[in-house]
């Protein structure tokens, strides 16, 4: 199929090069030149195992540009998969969305083929019927559901494997209300052996944030025992694993550590609170899973001063970034907390990540500006008697920590081993 992707950030994009990759011909539109620029160049505007590589592989199948009319006139189906950040109140920006609708309905306008949009950015219930659908019928002249298909197709991709995830799903989730884009959007995922859910566009819609909202409260609620494990001398990972064992329950992401980043779980539980207290619901379990995330990274300060109570002057190493391993991300990365705390200490802070320093400091100029950076991990370790890790690299797996006082964030196991003095955060 022909398929026009609107935004080519870590969803766009991975979502692309998948479709391409199944046989699809894929046009991405973005509104930023160095992105269209670097994607013709089959280069990748963020980091993404694998996506490189996959890139290279299938160069001429897929382009990207900044005109939405040669975009739509060219394909059959488009997926809406720009950015719904957050408002300092917690609520979502649509700015994005209704943008990319606006240019879509324009384009739409000349257009007589049916053609399928597809929301997959992340929206609460109500967005793609109640915000998005008018603004293309307005800008379109046509009618939703028999001029033009409308649906909603949120995405559960783990950034660092997104591009497995999104070939390997566990679930594809489909929100349609015409029969007629139900047979194309089933025919464009036939090719994956999963589950696939076809529910109405709310429901869809509302399956995303559950979903992240769970998974959210899982990690809270492992640091939380986590934190009562520590005082009491017992590892909060054994615990887990033999909780995880618990086929009702299931193992993953009873990582207990220093809490959640990114640009999924804090935005996400944030909006669906706003929402929920605007319905006149206290949603008190989302509520303390955030306050638990939040405080969680300074944990790691508190095992610090037990034994370096006084930072001042103090040269601190801090080995991670972003948010997650295998990701240039540092979206609300628990990095940035961790560093903010030491600065005001006094501690003089040296970083390392292998691929998120540059996104650090353009996200963070405030702490960014403040820290030196080194050009390894060996670095850090030559420069400071003190370390705290903050993202589980596999490259920090591999260093001798002999001699460091390390305060481990993410259980990185040689440290763990080596350290002369070692704390971890939740074990």
């Amino acid at each position: 199929m022909n398929v026009s992707i609107i935004g080519s950030g870590y969803v766009g994009l991975v979502t692309g090069m998948g479709f391409v990759k199944l046989g699809n011909r894929v046009i991405f539109v973005d509104v930023d030149e160095w992105k269209v620029r670097v994607i013709n160049n089959a280069q990748p505007p963020i980091y993404e195992e694998g996506l490189e590589e996959l890139m290279q592989e299938f160069k001429g199948k897929y382009y990207a540009t900044n005109n939405y009319r040669e975009a739509i006139l060219n394909s059959d189906i488009t997926f809406i998969t720009v950015g719904t950040p957050s408002k300092p109140d917690g609520t979502i920006d649509l700015t994005y969305v209704k943008n990319a609708a606006k240019e879509i309905g324009k384009a739409l306008k000349e257009k007589d083929n049916f053609h399928i949009v597809v929301v997959k950015s992340t929206v609460l219930p109500g967005t793609t019927e109640g915000v998005i659908r008018p603004i293309l019928e307005k800008y379109s002249g046509k009618k939703a559901f028999q001029d033009f298909g409308l649906a909603m197709n949120p995405e559960f991709l783990r950034e660092g494997v997104a591009l497995k995830d999104f070939l390997n799903p566990d679930r594809i989730v489909i929100g349609v209300q015409d029969e007629r884009t139900k047979k194309v959007l089933e025919k464009l995922y036939e090719p994956f052996n999963a589950p696939k859910l076809f529910t109405d566009i709310k429901t869809a819609e509302m399956i995303k944030y559950a979903s992240n909202a769970f998974l959210a409260t899982k990690i809270s609620f492992a640091n939380e025992i986590g934190n009562i494990c520590k005082k009491l001398g017992i590892d909060s990972w054994k615990v887990f694993e033999g909780v995880g064992l618990d086929h009702r329950i299931s193992p993953h992401f009873f990582r207990s550590g220093i809490g959640f980043g990114g640009s999924c779980f804090p935005k996400d539980l944030k909006a669906l609170i706003k929402k929920a207290e605007e319905l006149g619901e206290d949603p008190i379990i989302l509520k303390a899973v955030l306050q638990v995330n939040e405080r969680q990274p300074l944990k790691l300060i508190e095992l610090l001063k037990k034994h370096v109570p006084n930072l001042k002057d103090m040269k601190v190493g801090v080995l991670g970034l972003a948010f997650k391993p295998n990701t240039d991300d540092v979206r609300e990365t628990r990095a940035y907390i961790v560093i903010k705390k030491l600065l005001e200490e006094g501690a003089k802070v040296i970083a390392y990540d292998p691929k998120a320093m540059e996104n650090f400091k353009r996200f963070y100029p405030d702490v960014g500006r403040q820290i030196s950076y080194a050009n390894s991990a060996e670095e850090v370790l030559r420069e400071v008697d003190v370390i705290l890790i903050l993202t589980e690299w596999r490259d920090f797996e591999s260093l001798d920590y002999s001699g460091k006082i390390v305060i481990d964030g993410r259980r990185v196991r040689s440290a763990e081993k080596t350290a002369k003095i070692y704390e971890g955060v939740c074990w």
